[in-house]
């Protein structure tokens, strides 16, 4: 899936992600997250490659602005059992911090939603922490809505944090 948008005098451009955007995703990753937003133990285990053997490139789109990889998306099936069939979960999202203001997100969960669409999803999921409100406002315009909380569900930086739990129908 490749969609191209046009913002102000600059063309976005989200496409699937490829093997050769591992150091600009790695890149990106670091820049983009911190511990309001994501799991500092979780970013240091990608000091080599932002790819893994359970998530390679096939379950990212990545966002380009200008020639640069400026933002991704990571989608994917959340169970993998019959029952869960038409779920998939936003399993993490990213803007670089020099690119924010500019829509990447939107256009990202634009994308989602369409590609959620040609797959025959019923139901969009993600987690963000309580804490993150600019992405949850982000995800309130797309739609999406809090189901539940998972309170105190994961320590950061010795304090609880509370994550919850957006869906959007599809």
């Amino acid at each position: 899936m490749v969609q191209d948008v046009t913002m102000t005098a600059e063309r976005v451009l989200v496409r699937p992600a490829a093997e050769a955007d591992d150091p600009a995703l790695l890149a990106l990753d670091s820049a983009a997250w911190d511990s309001s937003s994501g799991f500092p133990s979780f970013r240091a285990a990608l000091r080599g490659s932002f790819f893994t053997e359970r998530a390679g490139p096939q379950s990212y789109l990545v966002a380009e602005l200008g020639g640069d990889v400026v933002g991704y998306v990571k989608l994917q099936d959340k169970y993998q059992f019959a029952e869960g069939a038409g779920v998939l979960e936003v399993a993490g999202l990213a803007v670089s911090p020099t690119a924010r203001g500019k829509g990447i997100g939107s256009t990202l969960l634009d994308a989602v939603a369409t590609e959620a669409k040609q797959r025959g999803a019923r139901k969009i999921s993600l987690y963000v922490f309580e804490t993150n409100t600019s992405a949850q406002r982000l995800y309130e315009r797309h739609g999406y809505v809090v189901e539940g909380r998972r309170i105190a569900e994961f320590v950061i930086d010795g304090a609880p944090r509370t994550d919850l739990s957006l869906a959007k129908y599809l």
